[in-house]
């Protein structure tokens, strides 16, 4: 009976609201026109604005019918139950909730051009000294002299020094390509043109007194190929100290605020170069800075907008040259007048907002929590079962989910995260609390509080470019006062640094009796 009721509930809500989502989609395209007929008449700057914060609904602007059931997952989403109540109908659920991919960023054959050039410096070093070994018994055999007991070990120790520079070499240079800056690294450079000049040096010594003369001392050629290797040795320690050791030390302290809601963020850096440190920033901010939603910043909009709608300006004198200057300054200052009235309308709209995510949160804390005893009995009825008639935990996530997904979708729409969230992803999510046996807090802990970016899908965060606007050269080492921005389509981190100030410390001595004290007590006491 219970099974047959939740079926005949599950149905009759289906229903309901697919004949509202019909209404729903008619509305939601006048609106849309509507909306598109306002966005025109604003100024560039808005019209940026409001594309960004409209850009993650745009699957709700198609005619499509997929993409309003796609919008309406969580009062669409029905748990069709036949034989049993652990049944789920697929088709039900195949055509809501699917996760758009991002657009594919296309291979940049630049960004391999480092890698490529470090792999055959690379390949260059270790050929080098292999060569001052090879060439003269190839070319002179008969003419050199016997290698004794002493140039057999300066072999085995050649060996080993080749070893540990290609290992080096490999930790320290050899790294998959994190980001693409718009300059070349100085110091990478520097390093490579003087590993060039080395060996370009001891290749023009070889071609003049070994290679013209024949020199017949094999022993004496192989300590310069040992020498070789010595060099290179030391280039690499010298790139460890450059490359690795010379910024950890914290010089400079950076302030990062984002320009759409001034979330600020502080660090410490070493001496970097601008690039480097913005490339330092943007690796912070995907695990520090939360997750960047521009539906928060569309309520301060319609308010100004429809304060300045409701003015209408007559022209009683007639249309003159300054007539639209006159217009603009009489709305001005009609919003001032406005002004003393406008606090009490935002204070009251943010209290009902708030008591409108309040109740949304009991009911969806309270749904999850259902959902999540559901699962726990259902856990100990498989333990009954045969161990092949288990079920898995994404078919467990599939036949709960339901009973959740109206609370949920309702308050991830007042929290304005919906498009942050797709029913696929949070079915998986769901799924891998059920298999870690998480409780109903920690499932809900990713949608009652804004997570980083790299927590959420990879369309928020994966096609992201950045783009570094600086006076100084994006080359120059930081300083006191630098100041740089990095903008991304919709929003900017604005840089600025400070030299951490020289810390002076001073010691005061405390002498261990000098705190010691002594307690006399008088034999006679008051009655």
């Amino acid at each position: 009976m219970d099974t047959d009721s939740i079926h005949s509930g599950y149905s009759h809500h289906s229903n309901r609201s697919r004949g509202s989502n019909k209404q729903s989609e008619r509305s939601s395209r006048d609106r849309h026109k509507s909306h598109s007929r306002d966005s025109s008449s604003r100024s560039d700057k808005n019209v940026t604005i409001s594309a960004s914060s409209a850009q993650p609904q745009q699957p709700d602007q198609g005619s499509a019918p997929t993409d309003a059931q796609d919008d309406n997952w969580g009062e669409t989403t029905t748990a069709v139950t036949g034989t049993s109540d652990h049944s789920l109908s697929q088709e039900d659920l195949a055509g809501f909730g699917k996760e758009t991919d991002g657009p594919v960023e296309k291979l940049n054959c630049i960004r391999f051009i480092p890698l490529a050039l470090t792999l055959l410096l690379g390949l260059l070093v270790l050929v080098t000294p292999l060569s001052f070994l090879v060439l003269p018994q190839v070319l002179w055999p008969e003419r050199l002299q016997a290698c004794g007991t002493a140039c057999e070990g300066l072999f085995l120790s050649l060996a080993f020094k080749l070893l540990i520079l290609l290992l080096a070499g490999w930790a320290l240079f050899v790294r998959p390509t994190r980001a693409s800056l718009p300059r070349i690294a100085v110091f990478r450079a520097l390093l490579g043109l003087l590993t060039l000049l080395l060996l370009l040096s001891y290749w023009l010594f070889f071609g003049v007194r070994i290679l013209d003369s024949q020199e017949e001392n094999y022993h004496g050629i192989v300590q310069f190929a040992v020498s070789l290797v010595d060099a290179l040795l030391f280039i690499h320690y010298l790139a460890v100290v450059l490359l690795e050791i010379r910024h950890l030390q914290p010089c400079f302290s950076l302030c990062v605020v984002r320009s759409t809601d001034g979330e600020t963020h502080h660090y410490n850096l070493g001496q970097l170069s601008i690039q480097r440190a913005a490339l330092v920033i943007l690796q912070h901010y995907y695990k520090d800075f939360s997750v960047h939603n521009p539906a928060l910043l569309t309520a301060a909009k319609s308010r100004a907008a429809k304060h300045l709608a409701g003015l209408k300006v007559y022209n009683v004198d007639g249309a003159g040259s300054d007539a639209a200057t006159a217009q603009s300054r009489a709305k001005i200052a009609a919003a001032a007048r406005q002004r003393d009235t406008s606090h009490n309308e935002l204070y009251y709209e943010e209290a009902e907002h708030d008591r409108r995510v309040r109740k949304r949160k009991a009911r969806l804390v309270v749904a999850v929590e259902e959902a999540f005893t559901h699962v726990r009995r259902l856990q100990e009825e498989e333990k009954k079962k045969p161990p092949g008639d288990e079920m898995d935990p994404r078919e467990a996530a599939q036949a709960i989910f339901p009973s959740m997904a109206r609370a949920l979708q309702k308050y991830l729409r007042t929290t304005r995260q919906q498009h942050c969230h797709s029913m696929d992803s949070i079915q998986a999510h769901l799924a891998f609390c059920i298999t870690n046996n998480m409780t109903p807090k920690a499932f809900l802990e990713s949608y009652l509080m804004a997570g980083p970016t790299l927590q959420y899908g990879r369309e928020c965060w994966q096609t992201r470019q950045w783009t570094l606007v600086s006076e100084a050269s994006v080359t120059s080492p930081l300083h006191h006062g630098s100041e740089f921005q990095l903008k991304s389509s919709d929003f900017s981190l604005v840089v600025t640094s400070k030299t951490i100030p020289h810390l002076k410390l001073s010691e005061e001595y405390v002498h261990p009796k000098s705190h010691k004290f002594v307690l006399q007590l008088q034999s006679e006491t008051s009655v």
